[in-house]
């Protein structure tokens, strides 16, 4: 056995035992945002006196003439904390990552790593509550599961059934594309901001659509009215937990449920499937509207903190109430769909 496989199965090993969400660890993730956004990948480790590892934090550099120099710890992943056996080796990544922001002469280092008490005691970063992280308890008792729904998502459940609203399990990458075609109508129209581009879809599907769904799996459900596409819902699977990772649907069938049919037949396959958490993603907490969605799910929130050094800035520190995220907003929903896809693939990179 090749001692690059081994170091490859201590770090799964290692991973497997500190956290219960390993999809943005594994290399097939890491590999696909280097690939796709060219940003150099650096795994920072820390080991003991008796050299067994103690630590593993997977970083970027993003290198941007538009948003700046930075060190992301990860671009694209809602948290991927640095995983530490003990303080020590918390501190020991956290001091490789501000080494390396200052190789990168990057503005700023970024931490996406959820409330971490050994950050906490650093006086040399900085915490934002911009975000919190929604989370659904699973259990393989379906009528538990059901009752979790309030009445407002029960009934909208039930409305697509009476739409006769299907919800089917996609196999093909022809669906993926037709799931971008919403994705990019749902960004550019009701968020205003740029998607990711179909490539990054397909690289997705393809990469993750067969492998094993403990390790790291694409699952897509697409929501279906008369023939019409009408919402898509895209499920990363890994450990212990589901990801309800990206999520669009067409506006004109929104009171016929459907975004509601996909939660429903998602929660309830992850909890039969023996999932024990249904991640319904980053939000943030001054989005009243989508707060409210995500509770009506039987979402529980999560402490979402991100650490910054020397100070907090970047996207992903932008209040979505601030006149800057407003300005922009509004001027994206103003182009053609057309131009709003072709750009924002072209600009997606920056943005990590």
């Amino acid at each position: 056995m090749s001692s690059v496989v081994a170091d490859q199965e201590a770090l799964n090993t290692f991973i497997a035992q500190h956290t219960e969400d390993p999809f943005y660890y594994q290399p097939a993730w890491l590999d696909l945002l280097s690939r796709l956004y060219h940003y150099p990948m650096r795994l920072l480790l820390a080991h003991g006196a008796d050299g067994a590892l103690t630590g593993l934090l997977p970083v970027m550099a993003v290198r941007s003439a538009l948003t700046g120099r930075r060190v992301v710890g990860l671009p694209f992943s809602d948290c991927c904390p640095p995983l530490a056996a003990n303080d020590a080796a918390m501190d020991t990544l956290v001091d490789q990552a501000l080494a390396l922001a200052r190789e990168e002469r990057a503005r700023y280092l970024e931490l996406r790593a959820g409330a971490q008490p050994a950050l906490e005691a650093r006086d040399d970063l900085t915490r934002n509550d911009l975000y919190g992280r929604w989370v659904v308890p699973l259990e393989r008792d379906t009528q538990a599961m059901w009752k979790r729904f309030n009445y407002a998502a029960q009934k909208q459940v039930k409305k697509s059934r009476k739409e006769h609203m299907t919800v089917r399990v996609c196999e093909s990458v022809d669906d993926v594309d037709t799931y971008y075609r919403l994705h990019l109508l749902t960004r550019s129209r009701k968020h205003g901001m740029p998607a990711q581009s179909a490539r990054f879809f397909r690289d997705v599907w393809q990469t993750f659509h067969a492998a094993d769904p403990r390790v790291g799996q694409a699952r897509l459900l697409l929501a279906e009215h008369q023939g019409a596409t009408v919402a898509g819902l895209i499920l990363l699977t890994s450990g212990s937990t589901v990801h309800a990772a990206y999520g669009a649907s067409d506006p004109r069938y929104l009171h016929m449920g459907p975004n509601n049919a996909l939660m429903w037949e998602a929660i309830s396959w992850a909890g039969e499937q023996g999932f024990t958490r249904f991640d319904l993603g980053r939000t943030a907490r001054d989005n009243a509207g989508l707060v409210s969605y995500k509770k009506s799910l039987g979402g529980v929130e999560e402490s979402l903190a991100y650490y910054y050094h020397p100070q907090i800035a970047g996207l992903a520190s932008t209040s979505e109430t601030s006149w800057k995220y407003r300005l922009l907003t509004g001027a994206w929903r103003r182009l053609p769909l057309p131009v709003s896809g072709a750009l924002g693939g072209a600009i997606y990179r920056h943005l990590g």
